[in-house]
């Protein structure tokens, strides 16, 4: 497969705990480098959990790095004040890239929802104070919000965060094509023709995937879910298999389109490198 001229690859980081998982993130994103990523993006935990460790992973990449740094910020529990502190501080620093959602709260959160009730609104709030400053990248669904009321909602609750400021989406991860191609065409009928990136999770753990999956909502396909857990014991044979599936997964998501990959790379750099490896990127 022959690249395309503008095709984009972004990888994802969550912030390390400690010193140790610092430095090995380090050594990750520099093997990630040769792939020249249009960003390396951060999370940012459930309620903000993770802020400070989030700005602290963002501005060494931005500085330490020739590559872009996007923060994800969410606005659950937050306030326009907190919000506005961060937006001035990655100001400050010279980033320009934002991945703004909504959020989660953490687990047993009795704490206020905050002053922003959905994504659109933080969009929103970005644009009123900073202007164009930020290229803004917002969450997309192919398999819908696990909150949503409907079909319908889903799309709408997209379409406002566009309407509000949205440069470009990424999706949630899902093993099943046909559910990015049939957001696409939906887009397509409302109006929406912002780059929507299509979110790559590796399959490496059936444990851990099938957990991420109930939490977020993702679908993992029966067939797949019964061969992995068939494999669940043979970590090298599920590992390879998992490989093979996502292979064929961003085969036929490029060959039809997808606009790049957007890779959760769980902060290692094998999986991804030799997915892309596979696909002669």
């Amino acid at each position: 497969m022959s690249i395309q001229s503008n095709l984009t690859i972004s990888c994802e980081f969550f912030p390390p705990r400690t010193d140790k998982g610092m430095v090995k993130l380090r050594e990750t994103r520099k093997q990630l480098e040769v792939l020249k990523p249009a960003f390396f993006s951060v999370t940012f935990g459930a309620g903000g959990s993770t802020q400070e460790k989030t700005f602290e992973t963002v501005k060494e990449i931005q500085q330490q790095s020739d590559f872009d740094a996007a923060p994800h910020l969410s606005c659950i529990g937050s306030t326009h004040d907190n919000i506005l502190k961060l937006l001035e501080g990655y100001q400050a620093n010279g980033i320009r890239q934002i991945v703004a959602l909504r959020g989660d709260a953490p687990s047993g959160w009795a704490g206020s929802i905050g002053e922003f009730q959905h994504a659109n609104e933080l969009v929103e709030f970005i644009r009123a104070k900073t202007g164009s400053y930020f290229h803004i990248e917002v969450a997309a669904y192919p398999e819908f919000h696990p909150q949503s009321r409907s079909v319908k909602a889903d799309l709408d609750f997209f379409v406002q965060k566009v309407q509000a400021g949205a440069d470009s989406a990424i999706t949630q991860y899902f093993y099943n094509p046909d559910a990015y191609f049939n957001l696409i065409n939906n887009c397509t009928q409302r109006g929406v023709d912002i780059p929507i990136i299509p979110g790559i999770m590796p399959i490496t753990n059936y444990e851990q995937l099938i957990r991420f999956s109930d939490i977020c909502g993702a679908e993992v396909p029966r067939w797949l879910r019964k061969r992995l857990e068939d494999l669940r014991d043979d970590t090298k044979s599920l590992q390879d298999f998992g490989l093979d599936v996502i292979t064929r997964l961003c085969e036929r998501l490029l060959a039809e389109g997808a606009p790049g990959l957007h890779f959760y790379t769980l902060n290692k750099a094998d999986y991804t490198l030799e997915v892309i490896k596979r696909l002669s990127l």
